[in-house]
């Protein structure tokens, strides 16, 4: 059986999505012109590892920010959540999928 969607949950979800990666380096990623040849080809890398390392070291430090505005200081974190939401209106909900395991660091 499927297990319901929490409609509140969807928000907070897809605004911390939000803040933590739309609006960092993937951004800038994402804003550049489409590669002709191994654009929709899975054989090619389509970030650099630095890329993926600034995506990365981003997005933690904002869902740092958010979780500790949770803890810390729920004024500033709701507010931060309506920012986030304003850009997520037109997003679709999450679905609840199995969780995989991550692949084991090399």
């Amino acid at each position: 059986m499927k297990s319901p969607i929490d409609p509140s949950l969807a928000i907070e979800a897809k605004a911390i999505t939000a803040l933590a990666f739309r609006n960092g380096p993937i951004e800038d990623l994402h804003a550049g012109k489409v590669c002709s040849v191994c654009d929709q080809n899975p054989e090619f890398s389509h970030i650099s590892n630095d890329e993926m390392k600034r995506i990365m070291k981003a997005a933690v430090n904002a869902m740092y920010r958010l979780l500790w505005q949770r803890d810390h200081d729920p004024e500033a974190y709701l507010k931060s959540l309506t920012l986030g939401e304003r850009y997520t209106l037109r997003w679709d909900d999450p679905e609840i999928v199995e969780a995989r395991l991550p692949k084991q660091p090399t």
